[in-house]
């Protein structure tokens, strides 16, 4: 296991969070052209190289096609599929800046889901952030909801990313309990390989003729997505999870820099502002999670 360092850590983190925002760029400029599930077939094919290629030099390869329970491997890679298709329709009518901010909004949903339907009374920091959190969806939205510009599909694309952040947190569900009994290398592939059925099995409901830069953007997102989960894994192994969540949110920088440099896309300050303040709120309900965490084992 490799030995703690939080600089290299955060390098590493740097480069996974850099080449997710490359992959959502990739996926946002095919997104009107190529349909989703085709989209999902060459992200996991793709991912396969680099994602084998890591585990056959750590000699856990092997480790991948073993386990006891293949039927809860394919209740996660179905639910990752899933993911996958709310997030990559999100891309289809939003920027990647704000796709990106609606990703951040899995924390804040999951503390308003307890609020609601356990009673829960979080702290006062938790309940500011998920205030501030819808607050900044508002403000998103905001040009949207006042203008005659709905038919642009940003509500789609708002709801997309909602629906995948729900989706996503049954995800880490089943990904906690497959991790009980089965190796992190068989996870990963076994996701991938549904990935890869699941997009076959779209082909039924129509595919497009790819031209080269197609492809190639297609083959991008890919490997872009396969080598950021190596990079993100091998950064996990180096640093406390305490230090490398806030360090997240960074992420955000990097989509609105594709989003400017290489789409052309300038977002409006209403946007800009709206995810600020749903990374902000996002954060704070980290913080206080932790705090609450922290207090829970000092008094247990």
């Amino acid at each position: 296991m490799p030995r703690q360092n939080i600089p290299a850590a955060l390098w590493l983190s740097t480069g996974g969070l850099i080449l997710i925002a490359a992959m959502s760029a990739s996926i946002y400029a095919v997104a009107g052209a190529v349909p989703t599930g085709q989209i999902i077939f060459w992200r996991c094919l793709v991912a396969l190289v680099p994602t084998c290629a890591y585990l056959a030099l750590r000699g856990e390869l092997w480790l991948a096609f073993r386990t006891r329970y293949p039927h809860k491997h394919l209740v996660r890679g179905l639910l990752g599929c899933a993911v996958m298709f709310f997030s990559f329709v999100s891309l289809r009518y939003l920027s990647v800046g704000l796709a990106t901010a609606l990703t951040y909004l899995a924390p804040i949903l999951s503390i308003a889901a307890a609020m609601l339907l356990l009673r829960e009374r979080p702290g006062a920091t938790i309940f500011v952030g998920v205030v501030l959190g819808f607050a900044g969806i508002i403000l998103m939205l905001y040009p949207t909801l006042v203008g005659a510009e709905l038919r642009d599909g940003t509500l789609i694309g708002v709801g997309a990313g909602i629906a995948m952040e729900a989706t996503n947190a049954l995800s880490r569900v089943q990904i906690k309990d497959l991790t009980r009994t089965d190796p992190p290398a068989s996870i990963a592939l076994s996701f991938a390989g549904v990935g890869v059925l699941a997009g076959v099995a779209s082909a039924l409901f129509g595919w497009v003729a790819l031209d080269t830069s197609q492809l190639l953007l297609l083959s991008g997102a890919g490997l872009f997505g396969g080598l950021a989960h190596v990079l993100l894994m091998e950064s996990s192994a180096r640093a406390p999870v305490s230090v490398l969540a806030p360090f997240e949110y960074t992420g955000i920088i990097w989509a609105f820099g594709f989003d400017f440099v290489l789409l052309g896309i300038n977002p409006t300050a209403w946007a800009i502002a709206g995810a600020l303040v749903v990374v902000v709120a996002a954060a704070l309900v980290a913080y206080g999670q932790g705090t609450f965490r922290r207090k829970s084992t000092a008094s247990a």
